[in-house]
């Protein structure tokens, strides 16, 4: 019989665990009914039991998966402040062949939880489970990593990326190690750029208490994009279990520095202004609700990256992420070089072909010069098309799916969440000296005019 665990969520009464935790455990729970669960939720929240059960059923039902809370073994809710040590303990008694506790709540108080649990007997194969950003900054990072270590085994350790349990991400590997056309020339020799670009075209949607304090470089870049970078850039590992797969993607973040060591000229930043996105109309950044303009948040941000190893030295990474925007835009961009040589008796242009992996919905393009359909001796560009599905799980199902199994071979590691604060500590350094100037673009555009166009 499979190990019964108790997943326990800090911070139950909050967006995250009914937006997103519970949509994804009930398509988990219908997909693989084996599992064997039990659901308890803690929080600030005056709740009782029922009130409880009655948001995971409404959680459920919202995602199509209403039958699921049947798959649960028992489910309950408890008051408590999660900071102190005789809350904690009573949270954790009886917790069942293992136990996994979800921190669903801000980092600050992330941390301070984490603190906390340093007086308290946690019980054998305990998984804690922590959301971004991990620290605000590289220093911050390290004094949380060596807290939690104190408390269990790295393995046990989730720092949650979403990112890397999105189906597409995971296709890149399956594309670049399973095909011999891919693999022998995933390098600078036979690459010249890649762009990791997430647009989105939502504005703040009442999020401007952690969001104000984030902007996009820390909200999408250093917590995901680098990640799926280092998904994109590293060593072919020996296996795609834990300690393989993160060892590569560690060494990339490693290697990777701000472009020319000059984080002024490789970063860009922007905020949007009134404007209609979908026929949608959105007030300007600066007069959304909890929003300090004095703070300069940035909306949009792009960082040129170089991981300076053998493979990939000289090739521009470009991180590019931000909100209020023309389209929903979630994409891995990979340009190859042209040829080195065009027969004399072809015409036309013959740029370097360019494989797109689409971040939702999931599908890979390649585009190819071919020979024209009018007349066999003109190039013309072609493009092939994949749909590679949906993916069984939604990104956070893969996400709950690795901690109840206790397999942290997608969460980030904790040298893979300091290196990334490393690499834009620099920039963040750079616009608050004012050395990067902070523009603007409309809401409903493609960003601020004069930017250089990305592939």
């Amino acid at each position: 019989m499979p190990p019964q665990t108790t997943l326990l969520i800090l911070g139950a009464s909050g967006d995250l665990t009914s937006r997103l935790l519970l949509p994804a455990l009930g398509q988990l729970l219908t997909l693989e009914p084996q599992r064997r669960i039990r659901l308890r939720g803690a929080g600030m929240d005056d709740w009782d039991d029922a009130r409880w059960q009655q948001v995971v059923r409404d959680a459920f039902a919202s995602a199509g998966f209403a039958d699921a809370f049947e798959a649960i073994a028992e489910t309950t809710y408890q008051r408590a402040d999660i900071t102190d040590p005789g809350d904690l303990t009573t949270l954790m008694a009886d917790p069942g062949d293992r136990l996994a506790l979800y921190f669903a709540v801000p980092p600050a108080v992330a941390a301070a939880a984490c603190a906390a649990l340093a007086d308290v007997a946690i019980p054998e194969g305990t998984v804690l489970a922590l959301e971004k950003p991990f620290g605000v900054d590289e220093p911050s990072a390290r004094r949380l990593n060596a807290t939690v270590a104190r408390l269990v085994p790295e393995q046990q350790i989730f720092r949650v990326d979403h990112f890397l349990g999105r189906s597409t991400t995971l296709n890149l590997l399956g594309v670049r190690f399973a095909n011999r056309v891919f693999a022998p020339v995933w390098s600078a020799q036979h690459i010249a750029s890649v762009v990791v670009r997430y647009d989105e075209t939502l504005g703040l949607e009442g999020r401007a208490g952690y969001y104000d304090h984030a902007g996009a470089l820390v909200d999408m870049i250093q917590s995901h994009l680098l990640q799926v970078m280092a998904v994109l850039a590293m060593e072919p590992p020996a296996t795609l279990r834990e300690r393989d797969l993160r060892d590569a993607t560690a060494a990339v973040l490693r290697a990777t520095r701000v472009w020319g060591d000059d984080p002024a000229t490789a970063s860009r930043r922007a905020r949007y202004t009134a404007g209609t996105v979908g026929g949608r109309p959105l007030p300007a950044y600066v007069d959304e609700p909890g929003v300090d303009a004095a703070r300069a948040t940035e909306t949009l941000a792009e960082l040129t990256c170089e991981v300076r190893n053998e493979r990939w030295e000289g090739v521009p990474f470009t991180l590019r992420s931000g909100k209020a925007l023309a389209g929903k835009d979630g994409e891995v961009v990979v340009t190859f070089r042209r040829v080195n040589h065009v027969p004399d008796g072809l015409t036309g242009d013959a740029p370097g072909s360019v494989l797109r992996f689409s971040l939702g919905p999931d599908r890979m393009d390649l585009e190819l010069n071919v020979n024209g359909g009018d007349d066999p001796f003109e190039l013309e560009r072609a493009r092939l098309e994949a749909d590679l599905g949906a993916g069984a799980l939604k990104a956070y199902g893969e996400v709950l799916s690795g901690i109840l199994d206790a397999d942290a071979a997608l969460a980030v590691r904790g040298d893979a969440a300091e290196e990334s604060w490393r690499i834009v500590d620099p920039v963040l350094a750079a616009w608050r000296a004012g050395e990067v100037p902070l523009e603007e673009y409309a809401a409903g555009s493609l960003g601020p005019e004069g930017w250089p166009k990305l592939p």
